[in-house]
């Protein structure tokens, strides 16, 4: 009498059969290449046994390319370059041999988003090469999603359908769409664009929000940095926040100010805001209130040097001047406590007097590691205020 086996254990031994097929008695299984490539270290340690496991792993069926790419979670950069390669061959031999790709698998592993975002983008481009309707059908569906790339993707079409609708006079459906296109949008150069078609229309846009920039300071200074030797001063502020005290400055008594940017990208300007100082040190301190323990990024922008503390410790610090200022220039991970967080930064100035030495200013913002911004408990969620909403 014939047994029939479970229809798992045929799946199960199907899909093995189809990870060794054509690959010789002798060669290691897929699993323990792949775990080979990812014991590679950041210094090169484990190079020679990576390099190895990726050619062996090249001449794999195309089923591979799904462990392949769930590897990348946790990979370090040399690691992910490894997976990558192996992938990227193990697709070209099988297209040149038109061998079928797993496109259903590999489509449900890019909608997935908890898989990791390198690995998603990678098995987009996979699809998109035998199948360029995958554009169409999945790319309107990642406004919102944690990978920048798809994200920006989604906006772009988006904001050509509204850029249309308006062409045709369809005016409140092309608000409409921009203001659902701003949402998703987190590179600066699309944001100036929705931002600047919706003021045209008449609508409010709250951008420092929409970033997660910090807008509201207290300021406390100048401190003696002559000769740039107080980066590594600590001065009153680094052992204590106390907004009432009197503390003794370069200049003589320094109280705690408070100022407000109305920027749209955030930047407290010290030197036309306060006083453009030379060889000073500014300590400017705000509170982040946050319902939850949770983890986020810091992302500061400035031409001067600078330290960053939250809640008494130290996160970040770096001695450079006059090297430019963008958005995102630094990017720095916190853990926040639930509650009240308390953010100081210490932001230098030297003693050049270049015209291109002058700047005297910072931005910071909150935001996931997509860029999304995180916004302080005890602050408005509202991207388009009304009259009565207040930012």
């Amino acid at each position: 009498m014939t047994q029939r086996l479970p229809a798992r254990l045929l799946t199960a031994s199907a899909t093995l059969l189809l990870l060794t097929a054509s690959v010789p008695a002798d060669a290691a299984a897929p699993a323990e290449l792949i775990s080979a490539i990812k014991s590679v270290d950041k210094k090169g340690k484990g190079n020679r046994a990576a390099r190895e496991a990726v050619a062996e792993l090249s001449g794999s069926e195309p089923a591979v390319l799904l462990p392949l790419l769930a590897a990348f979670r946790n990979a370090n950069p040399l690691a992910t370059n490894y997976l990558r390669s192996a992938a990227e061959t193990i697709v070209d031999r099988s297209i040149a041999a038109k061998k079928k790709l797993p496109r259903k698998r590999l489509e449900a592993f890019i909608t997935d988003r908890k898989n990791d975002p390198q690995a998603r983008r990678l098995a987009f481009e996979i699809v998109e090469r035998v199948d360029d309707t995958v554009v169409d059908r999945l790319i309107p569906g990642m406004l919102t999603d944690p990978n920048p790339v798809f994200r920006r993707q989604a906006v772009a079409r988006l904001l050509d359908l509204a850029g249309r609708l308006q062409k045709e006079n369809q005016q409140d459906l092309a608000r409409s769409l921009y203001k659902r296109t701003l949402q998703g949008a987190t590179d600066d150069d699309q944001v100036k664009t929705i931002a600047k078609l919706l003021r045209k229309m008449g609508e409010k846009v709250d951008l420092p929000r929409h970033f997660g920039f910090l807008t509201n300071w207290h300021i406390v200074g100048p401190f003696d940095n002559t000769g740039s030797k107080g980066f590594n001063v600590a001065y009153p502020p680094e052992k204590q926040v106390d907004l009432k005290a009197k503390l003794k400055g370069k200049l003589g008594a320094a109280t705690w100010k408070s100022y407000k940017t109305t920027n749209d990208f955030g930047i407290v300007d010290i030197a036309k805001q306060i006083s453009p100082y030379k060889g000073a040190v500014m300590y400017c301190t705000t509170v982040f209130e946050s319902k939850t323990p949770r983890s986020i990024q810091f992302r500061l922008g400035t031409p001067n040097a600078w330290k960053l503390w939250v809640n008494d410790r130290q996160v970040f610090a770096n001695e450079e001047y006059h090297r430019g200022m963008k958005l995102d220039q630094y990017s720095v991970p916190v853990t926040l406590r639930a509650g009240s967080n308390t953010i100081l930064l210490k932001i230098c100035q030297n003693e050049q007097d270049q015209d291109w030495a002058q700047r005297y200013q910072f931005q910071v913002r909150t935001c996931d590691v997509s860029g999304i911004a995180v916004l302080s408990a005890d602050r408005s969620a509202a991207l388009f205020p009304s009259k009565e909403t207040r930012p």
